[in-house]
């Protein structure tokens, strides 16, 4: 396995970069959260990222997409995780795209798909609920079948862009009791409909977030996704692609920060010398070089490994490592950043904090390092 980047992959990444100096510098994410903006992203430049096939990516050309692949998607997520950009590649892409790709049908993926390539359709997930922590399969969302449609009943915290998603992907029981792995349905449902109730939250990090209620929702059996009963299995492979694809968003944040903090050891003086260049800060400077680079390892091991068609067990386990070197080196660096930079790195003014926030925010999701530490055991068979 090569972990190295293609000339092709490369530009993709200097174009990514380029654009994000240019349209999303830190002073625009202050500005979202200093305003509470209703949305939290700009329509305008999620539109400029379709258009240069971003959200695409992962799309089949045969829907309006690139086709590429996801190590094509990581250089553009790290880019954007050095920037904070908090546009939907995540809710919509990784999460939402990848839930139709891998369990749609023909009609769902034609009638979604280009939409999403365009820019023009926004997804989520609605997966997490109240005491289900960590564990994907924890469903008390009820889905009952009467009178020719399913009536959905519940409520899910935390959906990434819930409050503009034009249309959710929610997991719902039809089956069993909450814990079981087995009797859990994935249905497709539009935001503005009867029963759908939505609540926007305001996240510490630069990602929007929403509660979302439903009070019984009728939907048809077209909106389906994948097989009933059988959506626990789909839901675990979209989450294991969604979390390789977050440690690239990481490892973005956690390199700027780095860069950032090496920038302020060069230039803050002290005693008449750059503090660089005392001995004890430049062995913590080297040992968060080191956890970087392993970070990077990872990250590209495991998207190379879905581009070579890992099966679903090796991406689990490539998710696992991936998250827990990424969630583990994020704090580190973040931690180590805002320590660096001394009292300056503690004011809301100087911008090195965004990077702790976010690493605190990345670090939880989708299982934080002691968690996938023990799922990756268990996949050995520890």
């Amino acid at each position: 396995m090569a972990l190295v980047l293609t000339e092709e992959q490369e530009l993709l990444g200097r174009t990514a970069r380029e654009l994000v100096a240019a349209r999303s510098p830190l002073k625009r994410i202050r500005q979202l959260r200093d305003a509470r903006d209703p949305i939290g992203f700009s329509r305008d430049l999620w539109r400029e990222m379709a258009r240069l096939g971003w959200a695409g990516i992962l799309i089949p050309e045969a829907h309006g997409g690139a086709g590429l692949g996801y190590t094509e998607l990581m250089v553009v997520l790290e880019e954007l995780g050095r920037g904070l950009v908090p546009e939907p590649m995540l809710s919509t892409v990784l999460l939402g795209a990848s839930a139709l790709l891998l369990g749609g049908s023909d009609a769902q993926r034609s009638d979604h798909l280009p939409a999403v390539a365009a820019g023009d359709l926004l997804l989520a997930l609605a997966y997490q609920e109240q005491r289900s922590r960590y564990d994907v399969h924890h469903v008390e969302t009820r889905a009952e079948w009467a009178s020719g449609s399913w009536r959905l009943t519940g409520e899910k915290i935390q959906v990434l862009d819930g409050h503009v998603a034009d249309v959710l992907v929610v997991s719902a029981r039809t089956s069993g009791s909450p814990a079981n792995a087995e009797g859990i349905t994935l249905f497709l449902l539009r935001r503005d409909a009867p029963g759908v109730r939505v609540a926007r939250q305001w996240r510490i990090d630069t990602r929007a977030a929403a509660l979302v209620a439903l009070d019984g929702v009728r939907v048809g059996a077209e909106a389906v996704l994948g097989e009933v009963d059988a959506g626990g299995a789909l839901l675990a492979r979209v989450l294991d692609r969604a979390t390789i694809g977050l440690t690239a968003d990481m490892l973005g944040g956690m390199t700027a920060a780095f860069e950032m903090t090496v920038d302020y050891l060069r230039t803050r003086r002290q005693f008449g010398v750059p503090i660089g260049s005392f001995q004890a800060l430049k062995h913590r400077a080297a040992r968060l070089y080191v956890e970087t680079e392993l970070a990077r390892s990872a990250v590209m091991a495991a998207h190379r490994a879905l581009d070579e068609g890992a099966d679903d067990m090796q991406a689990a386990r490539m998710a696992a490592i991936a998250k827990a070197r990424c969630s583990d080196a994020y704090m580190l660096v973040a931690h180590e950043a805002v320590q660096m930079h001394g009292g300056i790195g503690m004011t809301d003014e100087h911008d090195v904090g965004f990077y702790l926030k976010a690493a605190r925010a990345a670090e939880i999701m989708f299982g934080d390092a002691a968690y996938h530490r023990d799922r990756l055991a268990r996949l050995q068979g520890y």
